[in-house]
């Protein structure tokens, strides 16, 4: 007998998971519940599989359940489910990146197995990431009963699983807002720059696109130290301190921006020089 899953969630990691599941036949996906039965029907017709369902008390019991809610609504939704009598001996599993299994405290006292699992990587287009969900790295902590079901059925689909410290959850999450959310910042930082020095945008985006992939090409081949270049890295702080007025005169939150990551690039160039 395949196990049963509920889906609490019908956004983009819902839908997107729901599908893989679903296409996968490693799970039988029951009920699929959102904020509305309409929106409940498109999660359904999405990923193929399940019943819509809009409010608790239409849940069944399932052996499996998976909360792609909101992070601050983690809690609040695993209390419910504990409340209504529906977690007792489940798995019941998150899927964010920044709140740990702890989140699911509700559950796991109501006998619930409690974990989470992290996939690691942008959910903008859900079709697409199904349609290429092999090789993705997910972040994996928990209950280790529920690790073991939840790590073979991730796999099965195509996950690389990693395991992570459940106390620095926040500081992993950290990561990829940095690997991600803030490489968009500095980009669009240096487009408006190219802006301001009289350079059409889509000329901008031209000159910035062989410098950003070549270096992120050359971080991940050589690391980070061996990747910098630049005038932090060769010594010229006359020339970061010549920037560091100029673009402050343009824009004073870039400068304070450009200011910060000098001195982040500084202790980078350190390390690249050998010193402490």
């Amino acid at each position: 007998m395949r196990p049963t899953l509920n889906i609490v969630g019908g956004g983009h990691v819902g839908r997107a998971l729901g599908r893989l599941f679903a296409r996968s036949g490693l799970f039988v996906i029951q009920d699929v519940m959102t904020r509305s039965l309409h929106s409940a029907r498109h999660a359904v017709d999405f990923i193929g599989a399940g019943d819509p369902v809009h409010e608790i008390a239409a849940l069944r019991h399932a052996d499996v359940w998976m909360l792609a809610v909101a992070d601050d609504q983690i809690a609040q939704v695993a209390s419910a489910l504990a409340k209504a009598g529906l977690v007792d001996g489940a798995v019941v599993f998150h899927c964010s990146g920044a709140k740990s299994s702890a989140e699911l405290d509700a559950a796991a006292r109501a006998g619930a197995l409690a974990a989470s699992v992290h996939p690691v990587r942008s959910f903008a287009d859900p079709a697409a990431v199904a349609a290429a969900f092999d090789g993705t790295y997910c972040g994996i902590e928990g209950e280790p009963h529920a690790l073991a079901l939840l790590g073979a059925a991730f796999e099965a689909i195509g996950a690389r699983l990693v395991p992570i410290d459940a106390a620095a959850k926040t500081v992993y999450h950290a990561a990829s807002v940095f690997a991600s959310n803030y490489l968009v910042t500095v980009l669009d930082a240096a487009l408006r720059a190219y802006q301001a020095a009289g350079i059409e945008p889509e000329v901008a985006r031209e000159l910035a696109r062989p410098l950003a992939t070549e270096t992120l090409s050359n971080v991940f081949r050589l690391g980070p130290e061996s990747a910098l270049s630049g005038p932090i890295a060769r010594g010229d702080m006359a020339t970061v301190a010549r920037q560091q007025q100029a673009v402050t005169t343009w824009d004073e939150a870039t400068g304070a921006l450009y200011a910060a990551l000098a001195e982040a690039t500084t202790d980078l160039a350190r390390r690249k020089r050998g010193g402490a």
